[in-house]
């Protein structure tokens, strides 16, 4: 079920760099239509969204019918049995708390001239969250993509999820209530991406779009960065797990198909020293898959996409782990503190037999919105700081400008800059 990698054979890198862009490949560009989409909805607005609705989901409707009224939010939340608010409410909390954490202060000093130096925080005014529909339809979504924007300060919150004449989770519709989210459109797709970049009769215009999508979705975002901000462009799910003998390989096996349950390109990843190990996790895996509801999903990303890698020692796998750069990382091994120093690229890192990936999807209290497809090696999961700007003020003072402006006008002149020096040679010209 999982393709095997000997990581001590010559040509390594190269098979495992294969099987790593596999994905990228499959996910194959949807920019030209993508664009077609965006350019009518910014002309066309509510229009362009009702003839997308009918084309893509073959619904006839009107714009009263775009926006959730109140009564709908409240009838339809009320559906969310006590079981499940409870556990909504109980992340609710350990996720805030986590990101109340993270909030960045400003600070503002003089130095010994008398200048005033600052670095101002201040948050974005609007975010628009975009929540997947049908089978991929998740209240942690709304969690996880809202409470960072709360914490950070941000007036209004909206939201839209596909759902024009579509059965709705009513868990979602009670997250989004328990986030104060302003307005719940019924909206999927890349013209959903593309009304809340440009604002329509119905959809408000957003400063920020946050949230996991399709592959046009995907694409949509990466189109209209510029004109909004955007969280990332983010691939299927993935996930690594390094083990040793002493782990458990029914465990490493249900954590494995966890994450292969998401989609047919998600990614699992076992990284061991230890080929008894290895062996015992492929035969769990066939035992576990077998009653799984998701079953056909599962099989095709673990025959598709999954991977057993052996590595001889703790340094080989360490350096495997961060040219794979995962998504989420899982550390069940017995020396744990060698890897909790060493890792450098991962976007949430499981410590520990008692830490599977998914209570991290949930409610530990870190984001579940994670780089995916290498781009660890250079970006972060969604935060607090993501829905903050970042000002810097500077006051000089008379002194300031006096003893500083000859450095000033020397690095202006040897950049062939002679008007940036002027605007400081007027300022400390003596009588």
């Amino acid at each position: 079920m999982l393709k095997f990698l000997n990581g001590n054979q010559k040509n390594f890198e190269k098979k495992l760099r294969f099987i790593l862009d596999k994905r990228k490949i499959v996910q194959k560009s949807k920019s030209k239509d993508v664009k077609k989409i965006i350019n009518y909805v910014k002309k066309n607005g509510d229009k362009a969204l009702l003839q997308y609705e009918k084309k893509f989901s073959k619904i006839r409707t009107s714009s009263k019918s775009i926006k959730f009224s109140k009564n709908e939010i409240k009838k339809i939340s009320s559906k969310t049995s006590k079981k499940l608010k409870r556990s909504i409410d109980l992340a609710y909390n350990r996720i805030k708390i986590f990101h109340k954490k993270q909030r960045s202060i400003s600070f503002k000093y003089k130095d010994k001239y008398g200048n005033e130096l600052a670095y101002k925080y201040t948050p974005i005014e609007s975010a628009g969250v975009y929540v997947p529909g049908g089978t991929a339809s998740y209240p942690s979504t709304v969690l996880m993509n809202c409470i960072p924007a709360i914490v950070a300060g941000v007036k209004n919150i909206f939201m839209t999820t596909p759902a024009l004449g579509k059965k709705i989770n009513p868990a979602i519709i009670y997250a989004a209530k328990k986030c104060g989210v302003k307005e719940i459109y019924k909206i999927g797709g890349a013209h959903s991406i593309a009304a809340f970049t440009f604002g329509t009769k119905t959809f408000k215009k957003v400063d920020k779009i946050v949230g996991p999508g399709n592959a046009y979705v995907a694409a949509a975002k990466k189109e209209v960065f510029g004109e909004v901000g955007i969280d990332m462009v983010a691939g299927p799910s993935e996930v690594t797990i390094v083990a040793d003998k002493f782990a458990d390989p029914h465990w490493i096996a249900s954590d494995l198909i966890a994450q292969a349950e998401h989609d047919i390109y998600s990614q699992s990843i076992l990284i061991s020293n230890n080929l008894k190990l290895i062996k015992k996790v492929c035969k769990y895996l066939k035992d576990q898959i077998r009653d799984l509801p998701k079953y056909q999903i599962a099989s095709k990303s673990l025959k598709n996409y999954g991977l057993a890698i052996y590595s001889k020692n703790y340094k080989s796998i360490l350096d495997i782990v961060n040219e794979i750069a995962p998504e989420h990382l899982e550390i069940d091994v017995k020396n744990l503190n060698y890897f909790r120093k060493g890792v450098k690229n991962a976007g949430s890192v499981f410590l520990g037999k008692f830490s599977p990936e998914a209570v991290g999807d949930y409610l530990a209290g870190p984001n579940h919105v994670l780089p995916t497809s290498g781009s660890a090696k250079f970006s972060s999961g969604l935060s607090v700081n993501d829905f903050l700007k970042r000002q810097s003020l500077i006051k000089m003072s008379k002194t300031g400008i006096e003893r500083l402006g000859s450095s000033v006008i020397n690095l202006a002149q040897h950049e062939n800059l002679e008007g940036h020096a002027n605007s400081v040679k007027v300022r400390i010209k003596k009588d």
